[in-house]
């Protein structure tokens, strides 16, 4: 274990998944079009157990569309999408979760104004008693939701509580560890820290380390290469629809995927031309040679597909 200029911990892991482990969940040049206008093109995933990968890019760069695919909202219309080997095409949401991915959105589809426990069985109620008397079985929904969370290190002193008392941290843990219970052996996570502040961003972070250490393959969607590179064992920027990067952690550093993540190439093209513009400090900026380098005892990560 390392320590990093946070004063947090970072676990050295594996830049490759273990021999003989296949991938959960693969795309191999997929893209979707929406009539005449194409969100993706060409775009290779791969999503190993145990893993994190994070998935980066601006806005319209094509990650909803890509979680739309993966999570069965949307059917790809070029390329391959395979689940443990097999090419698929998911109709609905409901035939992704069957064969276990999961997706945790921004807004969490959870009720407010209910209890913890409710939210984390809602729509998969628990019930007892024979048709067409059954009713909702509280107690083991209780037992069953405090127990689920406090795998994932999460105490909550009153599953009573309306979820929307919860600090949103809070609430994000308790989504990742539903989608879990529930079966999920790909959890795709929405931005989840993107209205977060510093301190509920390294709780959520913090379970989605756990869900990794669970062997779950994880999809970290997000705008923040800081929160990426934290958790992250692959990394993978979209620009406009297609794969501007893609590299391995210890292929790429921090410096780098930040560039990659910001349009360094975009500013590195026009360093000459924003040197002649008064008041603009190009120093900074970084050159086109330096953006593919940069990885750690090697010469960098450069753009690929993977």
């Amino acid at each position: 274990m390392t320590t990093n200029g946070t004063g947090t911990h970072d676990t050295v892991r594996p830049d490759t998944p273990p021999a003989g482990d296949g991938p959960l969940v693969e795309l191999r040049g997929a893209g979707k079009s929406y009539g005449n206008v194409r969100a993706l093109h060409g775009v290779d995933l791969t999503v190993h157990a145990g893993r994190v990968t994070c998935v980066l890019g601006d806005n319209g760069a094509g990650k909803s569309t890509l979680i739309k695919i993966v999570s069965g909202l949307h059917q790809h219309t070029e390329g391959d999408f395979l689940v443990d080997g097999a090419p698929v095409r998911f109709g609905t949401p409901r035939e992704a979760l069957d064969r276990g991915i999961a997706t945790v959105y921004q807004d969490l589809a959870t009720v407010p104004l209910m209890p913890v426990w409710r939210n984390f069985f809602l729509g998969s109620e628990l019930t007892r008693g024979p048709w067409p008397v059954r009713r909702l079985d509280i107690a083991r929904m209780k037992d069953t939701c405090d127990r689920e969370l406090r795998d994932m290190g999460i105490v909550l002193d009153d599953l009573e509580q309306p979820i929307g008392t919860l600090s949103g941290g809070q609430r994000q843990s308790v989504a990742i560890a539903r989608a879990v219970h529930f079966g999920a052996r790909v959890l795709i996570l929405d931005e989840p820290t993107a209205a977060l502040g510093v301190r509920q961003s390294g709780v959520v972070l913090k379970y989605i380390a756990a869900a990794r250490e669970r062997g779950l393959g994880v999809i970290f969607i997000t705008h923040n290469p800081h929160h990426a590179y934290m958790v992250g064992d692959h990394f993978t920027v979209l620009r406009l629809g297609t794969v501007e990067l893609s590299a391995a952690r210890s292929a790429i550093t921090l410096e780098a995927l930040t560039n990659h993540m910001a349009g360094g190439a975009e500013l590195a093209s026009l360093k000459h031309e924003l040197a002649q513009v008064r008041g603009v400090d190009v120093d900074e900026l970084p050159d086109t040679g330096t953006l593919d380098g940069g990885g750690p005892g090697e010469g960098g990560a450069g753009s690929g597909k993977g």
